[in-house]
């Protein structure tokens, strides 16, 4: 397959939907590897799930620092509820995920957007991670039972065309896997694509992650 570079394709504008809730140790980590990208047309909706640490000051400074990041506050509704409230800010004509402990690579929507513009038969691509650290997580249908992640739905790296979140109606009220409920929602409507580099990078030790705490 060839590659295209930055300046070969059109640019359409990518919506990064970035929840928060309590991540002041992580949000620099995150922000500056969407800041570092290559593919430079991109917007970051940072949504606050009503954090009661540091979280919301250190975003408003990115906010007045870069105008390419908005940020959102909400009440405390956990993370489907924050990615719905992002979608409904973007404007891009693809939209997609950080978690606010994680990072990208430098190269992580480049990639993605080169992909699609490549297959434009594809709606929605996920997968290609990289994970730093346990790479077991809680069986979404027995959450006493533990699953490697390469047999999980990772939502954070969902990359799709705006219409597909639209038509579907974003994610469903769910504390644990609405990622996977959503993907079963997509795969049953438009042609999705599983990719394999590794440009997403999953960092497994945040200790107060969903992965983490549910029971």
């Amino acid at each position: 397959m060839s590659t295209l570079s930055d300046k070969d394709i059109p640019l359409p504008l990518v919506s990064i939907i970035m929840a928060v809730y309590n991540r002041e140790a992580y949000i620099q980590r995150a922000v500056d590897s969407v800041i570092n990208q290559s593919y430079i047309n991109w917007e970051l909706i940072a949504v606050d799930d009503g954090s009661e640490d540091n979280s919301a000051q250190l975003l408003e400074n990115y906010k007045n620092s870069n105008s390419k990041i908005n940020v959102v506050y909400q009440q405390h509704q956990f993370l489907p509820a924050a990615r719905n409230n992002g979608i409904k800010n973007s404007k891009g004509e693809y939209i997609t995920f950080l978690d606010s402990d994680d990072e990208y690579h430098i190269d992580h929507i480049l990639k993605r957007i080169n992909y699609l513009t490549l297959h434009p038969q594809v709606d929605f691509l996920h997968g290609g991670v990289k994970i730093i650290g346990n790479e077991f997580v809680p069986d979404k249908n027995d959450t006493t039972k533990l699953i490697h992640l390469s047999q999980c739905t990772i939502g954070a790296t969902f990359f799709g065309r705006r219409n597909v979140f639209i038509e579907l109606k974003g994610f469903k009220d769910m504390h644990y896997s609405e990622d996977s409920e959503f993907l079963e929602r997509v795969m049953k409507n438009y042609k999705v694509e599983k990719v394999n580099f590794p440009t997403y990078i999953y960092h497994r030790d945040t200790p107060d992650s969903i992965t983490n705490t549910i029971k």
